[in-house]
C-alpha cells in the first residue's frame, strides 16, 4: 500500500477532465470508500451478491415457472448488490454518488417488495431476497442500504487527503 492509499486516496481520480493523459499531476486523487467500516460494507455486499445471484440462478434455471416474479426480483437484487459492491471498490466522487443513488433504489425496492409480500402474500408463490423486508436474510437487505447510505454521505463530507 502506498502512502497516498493509506491516506484514503488513489492516484488518477476518475473525475478529472480526460485529455488523453493518464495519471498526470493534474488528476485529483480518487477518494477511497472502502476503508474502515466501508470495508465491512464491501464484504457484506459481496456476500449478498453471491447469495442473491446463486439463489436466483438456481431457481430460474430449475423452476422458473413456479414463481417467475419472485425469482426475477431476486436476480435484480443480485445485480443491484453487484453494482453497489463495484462502486464501493472503485471509489471516487462519481462512484460514491452512483452507489448512493443505487442504495436508495435498493432501499425503495426492499420496502416496496417487503410491504407487498406482507399485504398480498398470494402475489408471491415463493420468497424473494427482499420478501418480508429480507427476513430470510436476517433483515440484512433492509439494514444494508441504510448503513451504506450513512457511510456514503459521511464519505462525501470527508475531504480527500492529498
Amino acid at each position: 500500500m502506498t502512502a497516498t492509499e493509506e491516506n484514503g486516496t488513489v492516484p488518477g481520480g476518475q473525475d478529472a477532465p480526460h485529455d488523453g493523459r493518464h495519471g498526470s499531476a493534474q488528476d485529483p486523487p480518487r477518494t477511497r470508500l472502502i476503508r474502515g467500516p466501508g470495508m465491512l460494507l464491501v464484504w457484506l455486499y459481496g456476500v449478498m451478491v453471491v447469495g442473491a445471484v446463486s439463489r436466483s440462478a438456481v431457481q430460474i434455471s430449475t423452476d422458473f415457472g413456479k414463481a417467475p416474479l419472485a425469482y426475477s426480483l431476486s436476480a435484480v437484487a443480485g445485480i443491484v448488490y453487484g453494482f453497489i459492491t463495484y462502486t464501493l471498490v472503485r471509489g471516487g466522487e462519481r462512484a460514491r454518488r452512483a452507489a448512493l443513488v443505487c442504495c436508495a433504489a435498493e432501499l425503495a425496492g426492499v420496502l416496496i417488495v417487503g410491504t407487498w409480500t406482507l399485504v398480498e402474500p398470494s402475489a408471491f408463490t415463493d420468497a424473494t431476497v427482499w420478501s418480508d423486508y429480507g427476513m430470510g436474510y436476517l433483515f440484512i437487505p433492509v439494514l444494508l442500504p441504510l448503513s451504506a447510505m450513512y457511510w456514503l454521505r459521511k464519505a462525501a463530507a470527508r475531504p480527500a487527503a492529498r
